[in-house]
């Protein structure tokens, strides 16, 4: 099913925060957000086991189970297995590495064979409080992309994860199916396959103000000949573009603070906020379904909505083009 026509609108909102992502974020917080995005009209969800292993998937359910199943649309994601057992060990999770030191202390296992996604969608389904999920995204199956490592993790989903959710999608269980990655080229991988044939993809952090010229090169060209959707996630690239400090899941280096010092300028000089330009950036390439911002306070919905519907003025877009602040393949509004 194509994505533009599940989705129930352009803005979505991305759990992973809710899974104490940087901070520890009181139950309380967390609730208030998913009910502010919910009393503002945000009606799709989309979490993972591995956000705080398995404290999103709770603290969203919480609150949507509570909801008409039919009102609003959810994706989860599979590939890492959360244990009832607690994690003895240091967990090795590559540039994630820390994200959720703060989140429940069960073990997670990083597993794509067709029995863990099934084992994973059970445990999900149980988390969230509800009978149904309506998108899996197979997740961070090239997390380090390097060696060969990646490609036996591909191979592994190939054969497992991506045929359970094909079949699945086939039998109605679920309406679409597709990777939810932060690297572009497992997309281009599957893109290039025969079968099994995904609905579309979550592209994280890869097409943002910040980060867009890989992903423009050959993955969106690909995904726009074969009518495949994208769901953009972490349009202010960990935060750096919505007033954090944090790139790429780190603290910024000094290029990237520079760069998005030269973008607020510019924004300010136009008197637009610099989130409504990363927000409708990223939403304005065909290929895009929908762009799924994360929050962790009631007040970012509000300001999310509000960058959404902010009116940004054509010369802002000729002006980050002139500057070189964008690249000349990236689709701007107003033709720009």
């Amino acid at each position: 099913m194509s994505l533009k026509n599940l989705l129930p609108g352009r803005l979505g909102f991305g759990t992973a925060p809710l899974g104490n992502m940087f901070r520890a974020i009181p139950d309380e917080e967390a609730r208030a957000t998913v009910e502010a995005a919910w009393d503002q009209g945000i009606r799709y969800y989309d979490t993972a086991p591995f956000y705080g292993a398995g404290l999103a998937e709770e603290r969203l359910g919480q609150v949507i189970s509570a909801k008409p199943r039919d009102a609003y649309v959810l994706s989860t994601k599979v590939g890492r297995v959360i244990l009832d057992e607690p994690e003895t060990d240091v967990p090795d999770f590559g540039e994630k590495g820390g994200l959720f030191e703060h989140g429940n202390p069960n073990k997670i296992v990083h597993e794509w064979t067709a029995e863990a996604t099934e084992r994973s969608i059970e445990g999900s389904l149980k988390r969230l409080g509800v009978d149904r999920l309506d998108i899996v995204w197979v997740h961070d199956i090239a997390q380090d992309f390097h060696g060969d490592a990646w490609i036996q993790k591909f191979e592994e989903a190939r054969t497992g994860a991506f045929r359970v959710l094909s079949r699945l999608r086939d039998e109605g269980v679920i309406k679409a199916w597709g990777l939810g990655v932060n690297k572009t080229e497992p997309i281009e991988l599957t893109l290039a396959l025969d079968e099994p044939r995904p609905d579309g993809f979550l592209l994280a952090g890869r097409y943002t103000l910040l980060d867009h010229e890989h992903a423009l090169q050959r993955l969106l060209p690909m995904a726009q000949e074969q009518n495949v959707d994208m769901v953009v996630g972490g349009p202010y690239s960990s935060g750096i573009l919505a007033g954090g400090s944090h790139f790429e899941y780190q603290q910024a280096p000094p290029e990237i603070i520079e760069r998005v010092g030269r973008l607020k300028a510019l924004a300010d000089q136009h008197g637009i906020s610099i989130k409504a330009a990363a927000l409708q950036f990223s939403l304005v390439h065909p290929v895009t379904a929908a762009v799924i911002p994360g929050a962790t306070r009631p007040s970012r919905i509000a300001e999310d909505i509000s960058a959404l519907n902010e009116n940004i003025p054509a010369a802002f877009w000729h002006d980050l083009r002139a500057a070189g602040l964008v690249s000349p393949a990236a689709p701007l509004p107003d033709g720009a």
